[in-house]
């Protein structure tokens, strides 16, 4: 997904001078073309990530697009400060992307996990929560953040990530929007991020079983589709949330709060997600995930025990 990010940032900066990427000295293999292409509007500030959201804000202040880029949690809870005091204050035009969201780095252990940040970006006022979950994804949310004025959190994958979309475009990709991937009436999983695999995994053997689950990427938390939600609540017998962030303040949270909002809280709900607890274990993402509860078996689990 880093790729896809990289590749179509370029495009829009070839096409838009106002386009500036400032980094904390990361991102070597992916970011060199932009910095040969555009060696004026590339500013690598070192490690120094609170600079790096002080310097982006200076240069959107300027009339430009500053984006802002690093691995994990660094982006953001590093610098969180000045994303809050200078970035969302100011409501200036920078884009903070961050490269692996979740355990993606589990093998680093905690200091490179970003498990927190959904909670805490999507609670600063002016902040857009974008949360891509695999390649396609990615391409048409880099477009969406980028024609947006105003600052956005882009939460981008960093491997491999398998293609949930087989290939094909989203025609209506939006913020505040939502991708529906399978039609179901039995329960409905929504999901944000690569994790959407063992959610498309998980609903097609149950769907073998007989049990019809509908399949929501919601790759838009802030603004999130409450329609999307509403429409779930009403048409199918109810809603498993299925994200790689701790259990509190992140997507989960998002949908309930919809739910109780709008008087919908009688609807059949569970939140899958990381208990709230450190990740102390060391591992891929993929061994993490089963160890914490997020697993293809638990995903499936959890809509039969509600559909029962």
């Amino acid at each position: 997904m880093r790729k896809a990010f990289n590749q179509e940032l370029l495009k829009i900066a070839e096409k838009d001078p106002r386009v500036f990427m400032i980094l904390a000295d990361i991102g070597y293999g992916e970011i060199e073309p932009f910095a040969n292409a555009f060696p004026d509007r590339f500013i690598n500030c070192g490690v120094a990530e609170q600079n790096m959201t002080g310097v982006a804000c200076g240069v959107a202040m300027e009339g430009n697009i500053a984006v802002t880029y690093s691995i994990a949690n660094f982006p953001t809870l590093r610098c969180l400060e000045q994303i809050r005091n200078d970035v969302c204050y100011h409501d200036a035009n920078v884009k903070i992307v961050i490269i692996g969201g979740g355990v993606s780095y589990g093998e680093l252990g905690i200091s490179h996990h970003s498990t927190e940040d959904i909670a805490i970006m999507r609670a600063l006022p002016n902040m857009v929560v974008l949360v891509p979950s695999d390649i396609v994804e990615a391409r048409a949310a880099t477009h969406a953040m980028m024609a947006y004025d105003g600052p956005v959190y882009y939460r981008c994958g960093y491997k491999g990530e398998p293609d949930l979309h087989d290939g094909k475009n989203i025609p209506d990709f939006r913020i505040g929007g939502s991708s529906l991937l399978r039609e179901g009436k039995d329960a409905t999983m929504f999901f944000a991020g690569p994790i959407g695999i063992n959610a498309v995994k998980a609903v097609d053997a149950l769907a073998v079983e007989g049990i019809q689950c509908r399949l929501v990427s919601l790759y838009s938390i802030k603004p999130i589709d409450k329609e999307a939600i509403m429409r779930a609540a009403r048409e199918t017998g109810g809603i498993v949330v299925l994200e790689e962030h701790n259990l509190y303040g992140g997507v989960g949270s998002a949908v309930a709060e919809v739910l109780m909002d709008e008087g919908c809280g009688n609807v059949p709900f569970k939140r899958l997600a990381l208990p709230d607890v450190n990740v102390t274990k060391v591992g891929s993402q993929a061994w993490l995930r089963d160890q914490y509860g997020l697993g293809v078996a638990d995903v499936a689990n959890a809509v039969k025990d509600m559909v029962k």
